[in-house]
């Protein structure tokens, strides 16, 4: 994961004074929030390297924003947003829509999934042949924690709709995973 070195956001300052917060609480907020949203860059788009490129250029545009973050939960949720967004542009770049992760993806991504590391291989293969939409559910939901309001809110969907389409995202994770539909019905 790439570090963003702290004298650039100095220079951003220089710059434009119109930064979004002031270095030390950007510290902080990158600190509690970099892992998780590269993980989340590199599972949505199956490169570890343009993950990296990615996340530079959410906390910059984050930087830049001129929106008010009335609180850490609602930063951390911005931050998010951002990265969708980027996705999102991403995938409309290059063509198919939807690309599987590669085989043997980037061992970092697996870490972050499960301390089991043979269960972990299997689920990010799984995650790979998922659609974006199912994988970005699953996603907000286990492991950034996202509400299903925050999760329609940041995916573009009706809140209503969430828990129904997180249910079926779920329900095909489990048959990707050999878990069986009766387990996805205890959730």
């Amino acid at each position: 994961m790439h570090e963003i070195v702290y004298t650039d956001v100095e220079r951003l300052r220089t710059a434009d004074d119109a930064l979004a917060m002031n270095e030390e609480t950007f510290r902080a907020l990158y600190e509690r929030t970099a892992r998780p949203l590269w993980a989340y860059l590199a599972r949505a788009t199956g490169s570890p390297q343009l993950a990296d490129d990615l996340l530079q250029e959410a906390y910059f545009r984050l930087l830049r924003s001129r929106t008010v973050q009335e609180s850490e939960a609602h930063q951390r949720h911005y931050l998010f947003k951002i990265a969708i967004n980027l996705v999102r542009d991403e995938r409309r770049r290059r063509r198919p829509d939807w690309v599987p992760m590669p085989e043997g993806a980037d061992e970092r991504i697996a870490d972050l999934t499960a301390p089991d590391a043979e269960r972990s291989a299997a689920v990010v293969q799984a995650l790979g042949r998922l659609t974006p939409r199912d994988r970005d559910l699953l996603w907000f939901a286990y492991s950034v924690g996202s509400s299903h309001a925050q999760i329609a809110d940041a995916l573009g969907l009706r809140t209503a709709s969430v828990k129904q389409l997180l249910f079926r995202a779920r329900r095909r994770l489990a048959a990707l995973l050999g878990t069986g539909s009766n387990r996805s019905r205890q959730s």
